[in-house]
């Protein structure tokens, strides 16, 4: 059996390195890929939080402004009373 040439053998340790770099490569990625993800859920719950903070807010200032309305015209249409004097 013939011994396989040096060149051979340096491509064959140099293939070798390669798959594990990529394997390694291959790893850092979906590591980094699931880290970006995580942190686009929490931004997505953050927005969500924040538009219905921004929701429940407009609704409170348009009751208010309903409540001032009919305020308003509460006092519009009382009777007017007399001012009394303390003199």
């Amino acid at each position: 059996m013939k011994t396989p040439p040096e060149s051979f053998l340096i491509f064959k340790e140099e293939l070798k390195k390669a798959i594990l770099e990529k394997e390694r490569l291959q790893r850092e990625y979906e590591s980094k890929l699931a880290n970006m993800n995580n942190e686009l859920e929490r931004l997505k719950e953050q927005i969500a939080a924040q538009q219905e903070l921004m929701k429940t807010t407009l609704e409170y200032a348009i009751r208010l402004e309903e409540n001032l309305d009919s305020f308003k015209v509460e006092v519009a249409n009382a009777p007017t009373l007399k001012k009394k004097s303390f003199h």
